[in-house]
């Protein structure tokens, strides 16, 4: 009797450690997977598709090197007209100003719009013995709306607008332009150079800096290296750009 006893002890006593290592199973191996796993955070909507850029960087691979007319790493042919700062800053009336246009605009251009025709691909133009810039933004067509015919030839900087304001018909402004960015410049001898810019409409940056018709002085010696801002990154500035003072006393808001 003291035998069966005991063995009905012993199985009452395996059954209830067996009972607490399941409950000790189901309690802390699920902590434990938790543990390791880490934090149950709400699913990640993907922002592109795999092997895709991130929308905001996208638009410096809009321009494909193999889309262009002349491979980036070619060298200007002899006798062509150089694009220099001079003649980049003589087109535009301040820093970040659409450029005027330097050459004649037949009235079909005018109305068809065929800037890009030349401009998205850009080209060596015989007639002009110059490197058509290539556009940053193509997607947008009505080129006229922004830039306007230049009085002046091929490269020079004449037409400007004359310092007195009252003979083409403009009120007086008050407002003043921003410098010119300086060039060069890096946090520390040898690190990659910064972005002087805003990038609005110049995501692009192969457009501008590379190839034979780029600005001589800020042409890039690593064409191929189209993820420019992984190394390279927007100038931080205090400088508000240019502002023009509310007059009040004509009684309106500009």
């Amino acid at each position: 009797m003291a035998r069966r006893a005991s063995l009905f002890t012993r199985t009452v006593a395996i059954g209830v450690a067996a009972a607490a290592m399941l409950l000790a199973i189901v309690l802390v191996v699920p902590a434990l997977i938790d543990m390791v796993a880490g934090p149950d955070h709400p699913p990640v909507t993907r922002m592109t598709s795999p092997g895709e850029p991130i929308p905001a960087e996208a638009l410096a691979y809009r321009i494909r090197p193999w889309d262009l007319a002349v491979p980036l790493h070619s060298e200007p042919r002899e006798g062509a007209r150089p694009r220099t700062l001079e003649t980049y800053r003589s087109l535009r009336a301040y820093p970040g100003a659409p450029p005027r246009i330097p050459h004649e605009v037949s009235p079909e251009q005018s109305r068809a719009t065929l800037c890009n025709a030349c401009h998205a691909g850009g080209g060596y133009v015989p007639r002009h013995g110059a490197y058509t810039p290539v556009t940053p933004h193509p997607e947008f067509s009505d080129c006229l709306q922004c830039h306007v015919p230049d009085a002046g030839a091929v490269g020079v900087g004449v037409g400007a607008v004359p310092a007195d304001l009252s003979l083409v018909g403009w009120a007086p402004a008050d407002w003043v332009a921003r410098d010119w960015p300086e060039l060069d410049q890096r946090a520390m001898p040898g690190s990659p150079l910064w972005i002087p810019h805003e990038l609005r409409l110049r995501e692009n940056c192969l457009a501008c800096h590379a190839g034979p018709g780029a600005v001589e002085e800020i042409r890039t010696t690593h064409p191929d290296r189209t993820d420019c801002r992984s190394c390279h990154v927007p100038l931080v500035t205090d400088d508000p750009g240019f502002t023009r003072p509310v007059d009040r006393s004509a009684g309106g808001d500009s």
